[in-house]
């Protein structure tokens, strides 16, 4: 993997590797935290699940809102934008019962997401919101979104385990943005 260059959207879908883990393991020890940890997440997700969109919460459980970490779109998206998500049912699945939520059509996007005509503007179709706990608790979430028909059951499973390695930087409650110019 290059350090210097990010891929959004490989052409075709690696299969994870030990490769991969090794690389996300090697960052989780670098200094410069969460913009290296962030930085091969963002790599690695490309690689093996793919996406247009990439975002990346903090959740905070007493106020019921998630608060963007990071973002490969901080134009659209930028870091610190919090979103309430107190009483959806997309706050049940993801946030209280830790399991991914996946969205295959716009029509999807529209039933679970306030946002959903920024993100069908820009041809996304598809979403794929992973949970990221520690100690049985939610402490963010991973986001990606893509063409429509794009995830499957299997980018679930991809999801979560590469997702977990985010819980020491969203601990950590850093933020940063794809776009600032010490992160990339």
């Amino acid at each position: 993997m290059q350090a210097n260059r990010i891929v959004t959207t490989p052409p075709v879908p690696q299969t994870l590797d030990i490769s991969h883990l090794e690389h996300l393991a090697r960052a989780m020890r670098l200094n410069g935290q969460p913009v290296a940890l962030f930085r091969a997440v963002h790599e690695v997700a490309a690689s093996v699940i793919g996406f247009r969109l990439l975002t990346i919460m903090s959740y905070d459980a007493g106020r019921e809102e998630v608060e963007r970490a990071y973002t490969n779109m901080p134009d659209v998206y930028p870091v610190g934008g919090r979103k309430k998500k107190r009483g959806t049912a997309w706050a049940r699945q993801v946030l209280h019962d830790l399991e991914p939520f996946r969205a295959e059509t716009p029509q999807g996007i529209l039933e679970a997401f306030d946002d959903h005509t920024v993100m069908t503007g820009m041809g996304l179709g598809s979403i794929l919101n992973i949970p990221i706990a520690y100690n049985g608790v939610c402490i963010g979430t991973m986001n990606l979104t893509h063409r429509e028909g794009w995830y499957t059951e299997r980018h679930e499973a991809l999801g979560l385990l590469i997702g977990s390695f985010l819980a020491p930087a969203l601990i950590a409650g850093n933020t940063v943005s794809a776009g600032s110019s010490d992160s990339l």
